[in-house]
Formats: structure tokens, sequence, C-alpha cells
């Protein structure tokens, strides 16, 4: 099997749980990166990868 290379906004919000306007905030604030070809939007496996990592580890809470 190909490893794919990247991701189009729909895969990208499909295999990261997120939403499409999440994605689209953190490409404007900087924080994950988008590339064009032609009139297509991308984003790379790496940055996705590496996106993915820099978010917070979430807190769980257990109530005894």
């Amino acid at each position: 099997m190909i490893e794919k290379l990247s991701y189009s906004i729909p895969e990208a919000v499909q295999i990261t749980g997120t939403g499409r306007s999440r994605i689209y905030q953190e490409v404007g604030q900087g924080r994950l990166r988008m590339i064009k070809c032609g009139r297509r939007s991308a984003i790379l496996a790496d940055d996705l990868r590496q996106w993915l990592h820099t978010l917070p580890e979430a807190k769980h809470r257990y109530d005894a």
C-alpha cells in the first residue's frame, strides 16, 4: 500500500476528527501549513502529524 503524502481538507477533517472550520482556523493562525497545487488545497501528511503532536493533552478527571 502506498502511503499518502498529502490530504485534501475533507480528508484531513476525517482522519483527525476535527472540524473543517478548525482546520482553516489553524491554517489562518499559522499553526498548520496548507499548500496549493493549482486550485486544489492540500495539507502534507508530515505537517498534519506535526500539528496533531502540538495539541495539548486532554486532562482526565476521575471522580472516585
